[in-house]
């Protein structure tokens, strides 16, 4: 795409409620060879292809070694086309940091696209909860966990599902 195409997309996607950011990783590994081609496949193969991500390109850093370990850096750019790819985004792959270069100075966000962030959260915590209570808890607490968990999932349907309707009326 020509930086021309790029920029219109942007400015076009940004007018839509879209938001472009830069992003940074880095990443640790005892082989040196096998730190750039790992970023590469976060890049090209997982970020690339996340819902409502519209492009995303950057640069990986050369390797440096300490102690035994190697370690290299990615600054991305992303542009997504609204807010709730964006946090899903940041849970499921944990930047070291995240800077909204757009829109400049604010953000109008509806309320569909709130409550679509905060059952994300939810799960998210959820789904941490869940694999450190099945990793410390003693067998029968794991059962009390899991039912909890079965209650509270019937609780969101119900929810949703009466959300549902007042949208209909």
């Amino acid at each position: 795409m020509a930086k021309s195409d790029v920029n219109r997309v942007t400015e076009e996607t940004i007018a839509r409620g879209g938001v472009l950011v830069k992003m940074y990783f880095d990443m640790r590994h005892t082989e040196r060879e096998k730190l750039q081609p790992l970023m590469a496949d976060l890049i090209n193969e997982r970020l690339v292809k996340e819902r409502g991500v519209v492009y995303c390109y950057g640069a990986i850093e050369e390797p440096i070694g300490r102690d035994g370990v190697f370690i290299t850096s990615a600054i991305l750019t992303l542009l997504v086309d609204s807010f709730p790819p964006l946090v899903d985004i940041a849970f499921r792959y944990a930047p070291a940091g995240i800077e909204i270069l757009k829109p400049a100075s604010e953000m109008l966000l509806k309320t569909a696209q709130l409550q679509s962030v905060l059952m994300n959260l939810s799960d998210v915590s959820m789904t941490y909860s869940r694999y450190i209570m099945e990793n410390v808890l003693k067998p029968e607490e794991i059962e009390n966990f899991k039912a909890h968990v079965e209650d509270r999932a019937a609780i969101g349907k119900k929810i949703l599902d009466s959300s549902k309707k007042e949208e209909k009326k």
